[in-house]
């Protein structure tokens, strides 16, 4: 069931993310006002409507697509006779549901916690008694506040709990960048392919399926852009256009992986009627992150369903903007690679670099960091190899390496 909305498209995403919850939705109830009721969020005349609705489909939830107070909520349920959730309740059930880590289990919890603690109130009102008079003492208020303070209680050790696991998300980061290895993440919105892609360039088996908030979890692996090049790229939860505050708040810290990029991948399903709207929504959950100055490529995916063919956008200077892919049937992905690595912008040199034959750890390091060129022996009975490489990778070499300065020269 359905409740006030925007637009068709509107409809059929929420559907969709009731059918990712695992509902089987049998009907819609669409209402248009101008101001919501305080009592009923609809009013008095459709909820009669809907409740008839409800009664003639046998229906035993409905799904409103909007946010609705605790009083609204309570109001419609015994008016309905059977349950009600609205959207940022049914998002969070999603999440409860697809959350594997330890980690993505704790900020659930943390924002389905914020969430009820805001609708306690009178929630216990036929305990009410401690008003005075005769026949009105009772532990009612009592009983309400020791719920407040439990969920308060249990809000802080989850919290408590995700400041170490933070902390060890930190460490991952600091070692990430003792690779000297530039950070890739895949950002967009839900269902636009992101996971699909990420196991294509990765060689990854991470879960896929056609569906609203399909993964969760964050994921970490190394690619190669080309030889001699290569980066970490991480995939994320995917945006969705009012994705509820206490939800953004509670997975921040996952989020905020995208701020510490040094370039997103903005995954767009590119037959998507609402395609513009998405980018929008995207680009404004990223804002609130902070992570609008990071660099983008636009990565147009699902190019195999619409009329769109695979390839390269530059703009008038001959720079890659983006790029047609289809991550299911891997059109576009070979071109995506160098994309990558031309927004990186590693400078790559060329040098001609002279060894001793004791220095064959030098010269595997040198064949794993770059493209070597040529290889030949000198009279000397010394290597000589001709290489292209990044500057990062050679400064590497030089300061962690102990690879002489004397004993490199321009190709």
């Amino acid at each position: 069931m359905r409740l006030p909305g925007d637009a068709l498209d509107a409809a059929e995403e929420f559907e969709a993310l009731g059918d990712s919850a695992g509902a089987e939705v049998v009907g819609r109830f669409r209402h248009r006002r101008d101001t919501p009721d305080p009592r009923t969020f609809i009013g008095r005349g459709k909820v009669a409507e809907l409740a008839e609705q409800v009664r003639d489909l046998e229906a035993g939830l409905v799904l409103v697509d909007q946010p609705l107070s605790a009083a609204q909520e309570r109001n419609l349920e015994a008016d309905l006779g059977c349950r009600v959730l609205d959207r940022t309740g049914l998002i969070l059930d999603i999440f409860a549901q697809r959350a594997r880590t330890f980690e993505g289990r704790l900020q659930v919890e943390l924002a389905q916690l914020k969430h009820v603690a805001s609708r306690l109130v009178r929630g216990w009102s036929h305990l009410e008694r401690q008003r005075g008079g005769i026949g009105l003492r009772g532990p009612g208020e009592k009983q309400l506040e020791m719920d407040r303070r439990l969920i308060s209680g249990r809000i802080k050790q989850i919290e408590r709990r995700l400041v170490k696991v933070r902390r060890t998300r930190e460490q991952g980061r600091k070692a990430r960048r003792k690779r000297d290895l530039p950070v890739v993440s895949l950002v967009g919105y839900t269902n636009a392919g992101k996971s699909t892609l990420f196991n294509e360039l990765t060689g990854s088996d991470r879960q896929v399926e056609d569906r609203l908030f399909a993964t969760l979890d964050p994921s970490w692996r190394r690619v190669e852009l080309e030889p001699g090049a290569a980066a970490v790229l991480s995939d994320t939860v995917g945006f969705i256009s009012r994705l509820p505050h206490d939800l953004v708040a509670a997975f921040r810290s996952t989020l905020e992986e995208v701020t510490d990029a040094d370039l997103l991948l903005h995954v767009i399903d590119a037959g998507a009627e609402e395609r513009e709207h998405q980018i929008e929504q995207v680009e404004s959950v990223l804002a609130e992150l902070g992570a609008q100055d990071v660099p983008a490529l636009r990565v147009y995916n699902k190019v195999d369903t619409c009329c769109l063919g695979a390839g390269r956008i530059e703009d008038d200077s001959g720079q890659v903007t983006g790029v047609r892919v289809s991550a299911a049937t891997g059109d576009g992905v070979a071109e995506l690679l160098p994309a990558i690595g031309e927004r990186l912008g590693p400078e790559r040199v060329r040098r001609r670099v002279h060894l001793r034959p004791e220095q064959g750890r030098l010269r595997s390091q040198l064949f794993r960091s770059g493209r070597v060129i040529e290889e030949r022996c000198s009279e000397a009975g010394r290597l000589e190899l001709e290489v292209e490489l990044p500057v990062h990778e050679l400064e590497r070499l030089h300061v962690r390496e102990g690879l002489p300065r004397e004993e490199v020269a321009p190709a």
